[in-house]
């Protein structure tokens, strides 16, 4: 059985270059025909770039927004995870103020 799939000229030309083209096929209604559509895939080419890494997490840049990141243990107890968190917080803060002044001059 031979069944005819539209698919359109982006995908047949990535097919002819050797790269692989995924996406779905489905039956369009109003034509009954096989059509199939290519997933729109972009590359993750804008990564976070670290400033500073902390005992405890880390503080990252991205285009956007500072990122701030601390994972402490629960075993600690209460107050310690305060402190800790609290201490890799300081010193983010004091990395972003260093950068600050930096960049002023």
């Amino acid at each position: 059985m031979k069944k005819y799939i539209e698919i359109p000229a982006e995908a047949l030309e990535n097919l002819e270059n050797g790269r692989y083209v995924e996406g779905s096929l489905h039956r369009c209604k109003l034509t009954g025909k096989i059509v199939f559509r290519a997933y729109n895939r972009l590359s993750r080419k804008k990564r976070d770039r670290i400033i500073r890494q902390l005992e405890n997490g880390w503080l990252k840049e991205s285009a956007t927004r500072i990122k701030f990141y601390n994972s402490v243990k629960k075993d600690l107890g209460f107050r310690l995870v305060n402190v800790a968190m609290h201490r890799d917080l300081k010193d983010a803060m004091s990395t972003l103020e260093v950068r600050d002044l930096i960049n002023r001059v």
